[in-house]
């Protein structure tokens, strides 16, 4: 059965009602109308006329606010699964709406609708406002609409506008590639979401604009099953590109890697615990980066004196070879983006330059509070929600070393693989599950290890390292911050931390 996306949308019930009488579907924005590849096209004010956006604008100042705000948002989201065999369900959601917002002094009134009438964002400015009590001082500028200069996404055949089929053919190449791996795999789940976005910012600084960002995954788990055994593994790719993008593993690459990683697993045995050296493989170590060392530069938590880096600025928080930014600008990447949730213009921003601490990542709240420039980390799920400071591709330099020659620099130690998660808390310690690791024996890999938990703190640990490999790897993240998940990147070198707490089962 072929099914393209406007054939499933006359099936649907009453939650697509609104997209379908829009005048953004009607101007066929994810069917023929995409303007591929330009980013810098004249803004999409959604049935909206520059006239009743600055009354609504003017609205959000008109109780004494500083600055108001709208995001509309369309979102068009599918996924399709295959299990046991068989493909096992494929949906399709659609969102439109807008989020209006007020911020006076540190205080943010917030409001959103679904239903995009003059008089319907205009209540929920009002209701917004409310946060402000006295006279406007504060007019709102005519708009003048901003072209983005990052060129980051791939509009070539959006994974949104391909048919079903098609993905249900790229599906079936990663199911059977891990099935085909060994005889011992016998259950495997692939699961492929997509989505296209479009968004459009306009506040009374003046600023509008508009953004169009693709976004997809593909990712395989396979459990493996020998002699009462079970262990599985996972692999995943994806990012801001389309179905003729030709830089991404193929479907038979990550189904195939994520059988080789349970298979690996049945033989695994329970970590050495206790202090000791630990090498973290490229790639999805990156998560530790992320949670160990990207969440406390966060603006928020630094103004709000929550993060146990909010007096450390400018001072020596890591060994002088260690470099780590956190760039949007990354043609394709999970996390990258043209412009932020607040219209403002994504940049690479270096945060630990040569061991010092040099920046926060912030959005135009904690910039303004911090005395600062907003520097493109202003992110939202979805129009439901507020901007707040969060991470896009959050990197660790490459170093000079060879990945070989650290590992050889290890006696007795840990070699860490892949994760099941991580966590961090304000006083910078942190726990990472790692699913697949190895023992360090002599310079040489041994035996696989399960169960394992690495625990330490940010500060610790970024003085611990001691070789940063040359090699580089990214792994694929969805981030969660206050209630809100939004896609991220992360990456890092192998590297090696000379003494890190190693737990686990006995």
């Amino acid at each position: 059965m072929e099914n393209t996306r406007r054939d499933f949308l006359k099936k649907a019930g009453v939650g697509i009602g609104l997209a379908l009488s829009s005048p953004l579907w009607n101007n066929g924005f994810l069917v023929s109308g995409t303007n591929k590849g330009d980013v810098t096209m004249k803004p999409d004010y959604f049935g909206f006329s520059e006239e009743e956006l600055k009354k609504i604008l003017e609205i959000g100042l008109s109780k004494g606010g500083d600055f108001s705000e709208l995001y509309f948002e369309h979102t068009v989201a599918n996924s399709v699964d295959m299990s046991e065999d068989i493909i096992k369900s494929s949906s399709e959601s659609v969102s439109l709406g807008v989020g209006v917002r007020v911020i006076k002094d540190k205080q943010t009134g917030y409001g959103f609708t679904n239903e995009l009438t003059f008089e319907s964002v205009r209540n929920a400015m009002l209701t917004a406002a409310a946060i402000a009590s006295g006279n406007s001082k504060i007019k709102v500028a005519n708009l003048k609409v901003l072209k983005p200069v990052a060129s980051v996404y791939d509009l070539n055949l959006p994974y949104a506008e391909a048919k079903l089929d098609s993905k249900i053919a790229l599906i079936k190449r990663a199911y059977s590639s891990a099935q085909k791996y060994d005889s011992k795999i016998v259950k495997i789940s692939v699961g492929l979401a997509d989505s296209l976005q479009k968004v459009t910012i306009v506040n009374s600084e003046g600023l509008a604009v508009t953004d169009i960002r693709p976004q997809m995954r593909l990712n395989v788990s396979s459990t493996a099953e020998f002699n009462g055994k079970k262990a599985t593994g996972s692999k995943s790719e994806g990012g801001r590109f389309g179905m003729n993008y030709s830089k991404a593993l193929t479907p038979e690459e990550i189904g195939k890697h994520a059988s080789e990683e349970a298979i690996i697993l049945l033989d695994a045995v329970n970590p050495p615990t206790g202090e000791q050296p630990v090498v973290l493989k490229y790639g999805q170590s990156g998560v530790m980066i992320h949670e160990a060392v990207g969440h406390p530069l966060e603006a928020d938590a630094n103004w709000k004196k929550q993060s146990i880096m909010w007096d450390k600025m400018g001072q020596m928080v890591s060994k002088p070879f260690v470099t780590i930014y956190d760039d949007a600008t990354i043609p394709n990447f999970r996390g990258s983006l043209a412009v932020d949730d607040e219209g403002v213009p994504t940049e690479n921003v270096v945060l630990i330059e040569k061991g010092k601490l040099v920046g926060f990542m912030n959005d135009r709240l904690s910039a303004k509070i911090m005395n600062t420039k907003p520097n493109g980390h202003g992110r939202r799920e979805s129009y439901q929600s507020m901007p707040i400071p969060r991470m896009n591709n959050t990197i660790l330099a490459g170093g000079e070393s060879d990945p070989e020659e650290i590992i050889a620099s290890v006696k007795k130690g840990f070699y860490a693989v892949s994760y099941q998660g991580g966590q961090v808390s304000n006083t910078g310690k942190f726990t990472f599950s790692c699913n697949l690791a190895y023992m360090i024996e002599d310079g040489k890999l041994t035996r696989p290890v399960k169960n394992a938990t690495l625990i330490g703190t940010n500060v610790q640990i970024l003085n611990e390292i001691s070789l940063i490999g040359n090699d580089s790897g990214f792994f694929l993240g969805s981030c969660g911050k206050e209630g809100q998940t939004v896609p991220v990147t992360c990456g890092t070198p192998t590297m090696k931390i000379d003494k890190m707490t190693v737990g686990g089962a006995r």
